[in-house]
């Protein structure tokens, strides 16, 4: 019999994909009828159990499948992708079982976070690129071998997305990371159904288990109401999905800052009640399978990521999948447009700790980096040279958001000295991103000196212009925009599932905002906290410049976060601010004495004696409408004097922009110049009678 209260789903002798046929609901999420049920039913009794300190659900009896006769395995070897919400600690744990491994000499100086190499990625404190190192275990579950473990970190944010499912086609099993407070967050949700669909075996991972705010209990049920919601999401779309070994995960308790784990659960905000990570290596030897291939098989590698070497050139890091790869040998090259061509390995990489290599061949399962072929990119496969097999092409989402990208057309373009401003050097370096970034597109515009990009969200579009205004480009970047369909006659937008955690006094405020951003409430709880959980699902477009305001409005203590959902009709304009912008009417550099005059009138974003031009934004009008200003203007001098004379300590400070602020920061009608040295916004139309000219011409079209 079937049995629930408010807070229960339990089964007796059934199977969960029996549960979720029962409810009538396989592509939502399996809830029975009950009048009392919560919102996020809890799974407990008979279907999850607690074995020394895991959780598990009850054994049933399957069939083992057999493995056939032309099939082998490599016990020596494990291939696992780290997946897990923005800053819920990937990075530290791996750092923690680099140095668990001795992958580090004794006098080493190790730094924090090693895996982000990447200076934006140190600033920000998040992962952009997926990395691998490899981990030579040989501790008590190792049974007196050494296994090698090659683990790849994945970044958190649904905006990198493309290097998510590269990560997830390298490897054979993943482990979830769940920070102890916070919980399963919406980018845990995209990862993970990512590796749910791909049929890889999940281990948890609930870290962060010292926080003094841990909840270690209710993080491990709403993971597992996610990880059943989730695979009876996939129930349609992965006909074959076996809903039953979905909730069989075990559960691992650490804290990677300490270096620590444990499958006994620990108190609340206590350390795990062992001193190293064996557990966790233990679970990933028992749990991740060996890669399998076939002995009779040719040799089929598959190109996942992409690096370069000064002394090699491009390097192709391949996940081998059957068949052998040595130094010198020609193999078959199996391109995206289906030519296929022989090349020759010059150079075979193997990865130790952070460090590559060289090696004289690499067998099945093992991830390797190659040399010698200049053109190769991400998704096409190195196969046997007399009989090849390609596989398929990685499959990544469809962009969401579109921004121009062009040369600097301001007349401040080419004064820093050596910076790159010619329209060949920025399709190059536009084309060198295509090489290696597979989530994003380059397409052309009218003009021949700017190119439309287009991304997985505005994050990466921005990552994207910060690095190449490091590298001293000069560019002017166009407002970010929605990419649409058009479906059936009918005009489409990317949607977005929004998840918004507030205290209850932004409650109305934050409401307010999502409505005028056409976002739609779909639940709401409040915990008893004093915090209330909402979720909205938004248009794409509506979570441009959201960030700035939602932080406003919350006084800096609002949390949200989204993931991708299916597109809907065009939900109509939008008004992404209230506010105008201070224009100045001339060139020439900014006095303190213009700008007391005016910081009445709205906020700057200039300081004192900076140069400025004709059509650039010098700061937000208070009022909606743009206004000019002469903000050049100097003191008449005359030989009368006063007491009271001119207080420049009255004088309020500019507001400053980073790259991010000034996308958001701009309207239709504006751009953002980037320079090595400098962020300006400026109108796209920099005299003022040609802007008023065009605004009549388009009203007339109208």
């Amino acid at each position: 019999m079937l049995e629930t209260d408010s807070r229960c789903l339990r089964y007796a002798g059934h199977s969960l994909r029996q549960v979720v046929h029962w409810t009538g609901k396989p592509t939502t999420r399996a809830r029975l009828p009950c009048p009392h049920s919560g919102p996020v039913p809890r799974i407990r009794g008979d279907a999850l159990t607690r074995r020394g300190g895991q959780y598990r659900t009850p054994r049933f009896k399957r069939e083992k499948l057999r493995m056939s006769e032309n099939t082998a395995s490599r016990p020596d070897l494990r291939n696992v992708a780290i997946v897990a919400h923005v800053d819920h600690g990937k990075t530290t744990i791996v750092d923690a079982m680099l140095k668990q491994t001795h992958a580090f000499s004794a006098h080493a100086d190790v730094e924090d976070r090693v895996m982000d190499s990447g200076d934006l990625e140190k600033e920000k404190g998040i992962t952009i690129l997926a990395k691998n190192t490899t981990v030579f275990y040989d501790g008590p579950s190792a049974n007196g071998e050494t296994i090698t473990i090659n683990v790849i970190d994945t970044p958190g944010h649904a905006d990198f997305g493309g290097e998510v499912e590269r990560g997830l086609s390298m490897v054979d099993g993943v482990v979830l990371l769940v920070d102890a407070s916070e919980g399963p967050l919406p980018q845990t949700r995209f990862v993970l159904r990512k590796a749910l669909a791909a049929k890889l075996p999940v281990i948890l991972v609930v870290n962060k288990v010292d926080r003094p705010d841990a909840r270690i209990d209710e993080v491990v049920s709403e993971t597992m109401d996610l990880l059943l919601g989730l695979a009876s999401d996939l129930s349609e779309e992965v006909p074959d999905i076996d809903l039953d070994s979905v909730l069989d995960v075990p559960v691992v308790y650490a804290s990677g800052k300490a270096g620590a784990a444990s499958l006994n659960q620990p108190a609340d905000g206590a350390l795990p009640d062992n001193d190293d990570l064996e557990p966790l290596f233990k679970t990933i030897i028992e749990h991740v399978p060996a890669p399998t291939y076939n002995p009779d098989e040719v040799l089929q590698a598959h190109v996942t990521n992409l690096d370069s070497s000064p002394f090699l050139g491009r390097l192709a890091l391949v996940r081998i999948f059957n068949g052998t790869l040595k130094k010198g040998q020609t193999v078959a090259w199996a391109r995206q447009d289906g030519n296929i061509k022989n090349v020759r390995i010059s150079e075979l990489l193997a990865t130790k700790a952070l460090e590559r290599v060289p090696a004289e061949e690499a067998g099945p399962g093992e991830i390797v980096a190659v040399a010698g072929i200049e053109d190769i990119t991400i998704g096409e496969t190195l196969t046997d040279a007399e009989n090849p097999k390609p596989l398929p092409l990685i499959k990544v989402d469809d962009p969401a958001i579109s921004m121009t990208i062009g040369i600097n057309t301001s007349p401040m373009a080419g004064r820093v000295k050596g910076a790159k401003v010619t329209a060949r050097q920025v399709k190059d370096r536009l084309d060198r991103e295509l090489i290696g970034n597979v989530s994003i597109k380059v397409l052309p515009t009218q003009r021949p000196d700017a190119w439309e990009v287009q991304g997985r969200g505005e994050l990466a579009l921005a990552i994207l212009v910060e690095q190449m205004r490091r590298e001293g480009f000069e560019l002017t970047v166009g407002k970010p925009q929605v990419v649409t369909k058009t479906i059936d006659g009918k005009l489409y937008e990317p949607m977005e599932h929004m998840i918004i955690d507030v205290p209850e006094e932004h409650l109305g405020a934050v409401t307010q905002l999502m409505a005028a951003r056409k976002g739609r409430m779909e639940n709401m709880s409040n915990h008893g906290t004093g915090w209330v959980r909402m979720e909205f699902a938004v248009p794409a477009r509506g979570l441009i410049g959201f960030r700035t305001q939602f932080l406003t409005e919350t006084r800096g203590a609002g949390i949200s976060s989204s993931y991708s959902i299916d597109p809907e009709p065009w939900a109509g304009d939008i008004e992404y601010r209230t506010n105008g912008s201070m224009i100045a009417d001339r060139a020439g550099a900014v006095t303190p004495y213009a700008m007391i005059n005016l910081q009445e009138r709205g906020t700057f974003f200039v300081e004192p004696t900076s140069e400025v031009y004709e059509g650039m934004v010098v700061g937000m009008n208070s009022r909606a409408d743009d206004m000019e200003v002469n903000i050049t203007k100097e003191k008449k001098l005359t030989n009368m004097r006063s007491s009271t004379a001119d207080s420049f300590e009255n004088l309020t400070p500019p507001k400053k922009l980073t790259l991010e602020e000034c996308l958001e920061f701009a309207r239709e009608d504006e751009c953002v110049e980037v320079t090595p040295e400098a962020i300006r916004i400026r109108k796209v139309i920099l005299d003022a009678n040609e802007r008023v000219r065009e605004f009549r011409r388009r009203a007339r079209a109208n």
